[in-house]
């Protein structure tokens, strides 16, 4: 069953009397060529475990159980639920669960794939997935901030999302801060809206994201904490220079903000997306740890 073929899908809706639903955020992908991109950057082996999330059709999910590896098939909506049954009947190695995902505790892959040889929740996992726009960076946030977050996920996202995301200086902003401070962030490639049906309102880009291996101790977490709340408020109003944000924003005179600024040969003048995350961090470590405490 061709299900990047128009009329196959069609076929199907009209099969089970059912249409797609804008508030979930169902667009179809009917570009073999990205599907290609996708499974590429993921780099699946026979041995993954793989988590999909909105697999609507079952499109990207066919591609994934071919190479062989575990695919854990996470959908909402129990419409598509009924239709997946159908178009992955020939696939041993999916399984298919009915859930939200922002409600989904990933730590629970292991109940999900006990029948697959899935044993454990520190299983080491992918995700992969053509994410539903509207909660794309909710999800991704979510498992970049769990105690067992994937070794790497290749996303299907919306095209603005995802550049914010990857961006860099003189172009960044606090979704890039958050998110590259867990991971190395990057664009495989881009999508435009006449490859989905129904069209979206705007293209898609495919983007790379591989979580740092980093501890996920009480320690790190306050200082990444710290950190944020610091580009926050250098962030609140992004058209004014940095250094009288964080004096307004964290009530600390600029006469002790611009020596931070000197020694770290961040220009007096400079905007919040002129920084580099590093920048971010070392501001952070500067500023008095009592400080953080009245936060």
């Amino acid at each position: 069953m061709n299900l990047t073929d128009k009329k196959t899908i069609k076929s199907l809706f009209r099969k089970y009397v059912i249409r797609p639903e804008k508030y979930l955020g169902q667009h179809f992908i009917l570009s073999k060529k990205a599907l290609n991109k996708i499974t590429e950057a993921a780099g699946i082996k026979e041995n993954d475990t793989v988590v999909e999330i909105g697999p609507g059709l079952g499109t990207l999910t066919q591609e994934l159980a071919k190479t062989g590896a575990k695919v854990i098939a996470v959908e909402k909506d129990p419409l598509m639920v009924s239709i997946l049954k159908e178009t992955l009947a020939d696939f041993s190695n999916i399984k298919i669960i009915q859930a939200d995902a922002r409600k989904l505790s990933i730590l629970r892959i292991d109940s999900f794939g006990d029948k697959m040889g899935i044993k454990t929740a520190k299983t080491k996992y992918k995700i992969v997935a053509n994410l539903p726009y509207n909660i794309a960076a909710f999800l991704i946030r979510q498992w970049l901030e769990s105690t067992n977050p994937p070794a790497l996920m290749v996303l299907m996202i919306q095209k603005e999302v995802a550049q914010r995301m990857a961006a860099k200086p003189p172009k960044m902003n606090l979704l890039a801060i958050s998110a590259q401070s867990l991971a190395t962030v990057k664009i495989i490639g881009y999508v435009p809206a006449e490859a989905f049906w129904p069209r979206p309102k705007v293209a898609a880009a495919i983007i790379k994201i591989i979580p740092h291996n980093i501890s996920n101790s009480a320690a790190f977490a306050s200082d990444r904490w710290q950190m944020l709340q610091v580009a926050k408020a250098g962030f609140s109003q992004p058209r004014k220079q940095l250094a009288g944000n964080l004096a307004k924003k964290l009530n600390l005179p600029k006469e002790k903000l611009l020596p931070i600024f000197q020694d770290l040969d961040i220009p007096e003048r400079a905007r919040a997306e002129n920084l580099f995350l590093e920048n971010w961090i070392q501001i952070a470590k500067k500023l008095p740890k009592k400080f953080f405490t009245k936060m």
